[in-house]
């Protein structure tokens, strides 16, 4: 198994999990590696430490060696988006193309209150604004929409 980190061309940070190093380049040459965040599939290998287990450690004054870390707030931001964004997920009904619509018929009590979810434009969205209907862009990438690994 390779473990790799990974970096969008937007700089976010994650980890891929491969069979091999073969494996890694078949998927990113086909387009099938995607940052989790944004779905940008411009991805670069970043550089990592590697685990070696080799059965005796190091003496404890022994200097250790610098290893660039990722960016912790950075880090724990990303995992709250994604939280936060696979909740949206999870407790919305994706009704497409059909938002606007959807949002106006909940809204004028034609059908029931539920959470939707769904594509409309910038026009479709400041007319629901301007009707009274509260909406709230939020871009979630594809790759949050399917099985994440």
């Amino acid at each position: 198994m390779k473990v790799l980190d990974l970096a969008c061309s937007h700089e976010h940070v994650f980890e891929g999990w491969f069979a091999s190093e073969e494996d890694f380049a078949s998927q990113h040459a086909r387009g099938m590696v995607a940052c989790p965040m944004c779905g940008d599939t411009l991805v670069r290998k970043k550089l990592s430490a590697p685990r070696l287990n080799l059965g005796s450690a190091r003496a404890p004054d022994e200097p250790k060696q610098d290893v660039v870390a990722a960016d912790p707030v950075s880090v724990d931001l990303q995992a709250a988006w994604l939280a936060m964004a696979r909740s949206v997920l999870a407790q919305t009904e994706d009704v497409g193309e059909r938002f606007a619509e959807e949002a106006r018929r909940i809204h004028y009590g034609e059908i029931g209150q539920r959470a939707i979810r769904g594509k409309a434009s910038r026009a479709e969205t400041e007319a629901l604004a301007e009707e009274g209907i509260a909406v709230l862009p939020l871009l979630l990438p594809d790759v949050l929409k399917g099985q994440l690994q």
